[in-house]
């Protein structure tokens, strides 16, 4: 995050604040468990519980709606009620449930993983109310627990945009779709996922996002790293995009030409999951208007026919263990516009085959339950 902060000073602009927000702070507080009544041996009613749940009405693609509900950012699950002669058996208090989007994972501040809502049924329980006053602590009620906690929202998109900085993923996203993201000439401009439907003259609709730009040693946090790579988890397709010219990130760094790049992306997407390399992928070639583009491109394309013989002669600190399959692979200009229909109707072609195997398959897994008539014996009318 530092590193890409000082790009941005060092660039003279200031970016505009984004409405966008994958990632929250939250305060989170069991409730506190009811007294007991030694006397005749009633138990306080336990604390609530403080859950995270999927939203009921609609699944958003931001943490924004919740943080306008609740700007504190603050949740406590109600107070257990106390033992009473009425009632010997204390009422327990009220558990809260916020609501999130498909797709949050819930961390401790160390980063260890709570838990995942990314089912409509899916319960995280973050804070756990007190235990209600009982003969082995007393009969006092217990405090829940209270801590803090991060919600980060993995963004869910048909089509995830895959490429470093100044790639041009924003330019080609506006051309591909409506979306209206930060376009400029230097590093970073993407900060937030932006999102873009991709509209088809059968009113077909699939979604593509714009994903902060990635770079080396991402994987480890390095730059916007997890911002990034978390995103990329919950795309069906990935569009690798790449600068014909290659990419140098500053003067310290070195330059790269077009297939290095390529290769580094796919080495930290592997080393920070390794099924993500499995994905369904697709290759843009992007910035083809540029000088000497045609002669860039016809080398690029022989290394590319040779990926693994090309990639395995490479330094052992760059080379990925495993390689990207890629659909297709398309020179265009993003800029200019030139192959960018054809790109978008590619995109689903690519998306429609890999869902059609994924129905062959379950089609082909799938058993019925219940046996033959002939084989269930007579039946009566």
């Amino acid at each position: 995050m530092g590193l890409s902060k000082s790009l941005i000073e060092l660039s003279g602009r200031t970016l505009p604040r984004k409405h966008f927000i994958d990632s929250l702070r939250l305060h989170v507080r069991g409730g506190t468990g009811g007294n007991g009544l030694e006397k005749y041996g009633g138990v306080g009613g336990k604390g609530g519980d403080v859950y995270f749940v999927a939203e009921k009405k609609k699944n958003s693609q931001s943490l924004r709606a919740l943080h306008k509900a609740n700007p504190s950012q603050a949740y406590q699950g109600g107070v257990g009620k106390n033992s009473m002669k009425m009632a010997i058996k204390g009422v327990p208090g009220e558990d809260v449930l916020i609501e999130v989007p498909l797709g949050v994972v819930v961390m401790e501040e160390t980063g260890q993983i709570i838990g995942e809502v990314n089912q409509k049924e899916d319960k995280v329980l973050a804070a756990r109310g007190g235990e209600g006053g009982n003969p082995k602590n007393q009969f006092r009620g217990q405090k829940g627990e209270n801590k803090f906690v991060r919600a980060d929202l993995k963004v869910l998109a048909d089509v995830g945009l895959v490429g470093f900085p100044n790639a041009g993923k924003s330019t080609l996203l506006s051309k591909l779709s409506r979306a209206d993201p930060r376009i400029a000439s230097f590093p970073f401009t993407t900060i937030k996922p932006e999102l873009g439907i991709l509209e088809y003259p059968d009113k077909r609709q699939i979604s593509m996002a714009d994903l902060p730009g990635l770079i080396e040693g991402a994987h480890m946090n390095v730059g916007l790293g997890y911002r990034f790579l978390r995103h990329v988890e919950r795309t069906r397709l990935l569009l690798f995009v790449v600068d014909i010219s290659g990419f140098r990130l500053s003067p310290n760094h070195p330059s790269r030409t077009a297939f290095e790049t390529l290769v580094l992306l796919n080495k930290e997407l592997e080393l920070y999951k390794e099924s993500l390399v499995d994905k369904p992928a697709m290759l843009a070639v992007n910035k083809m208007d540029s000088p000497d583009a045609e002669a860039k491109y016809e080398e690029f394309v022989q290394q590319i026919q040779n990926y693994e013989k090309t990639v395995a002669e490479m330094d052992e600190s760059v080379r990925p263990q495993h390689l990207v399959t890629f659909d297709d692979v398309i020179p265009l200009s993003g800029l200019q516009e030139w192959n960018t229909d054809l790109l978008k109707t590619r995109v689903r072609d690519v998306i429609d085959y890999h869902a059609e195997r994924i129905r062959q398959k379950e089609l082909e897994g799938w058993k019925p339950r219940i046996k033959p008539l002939k084989e269930r014996g007579a039946m009566l009318a």
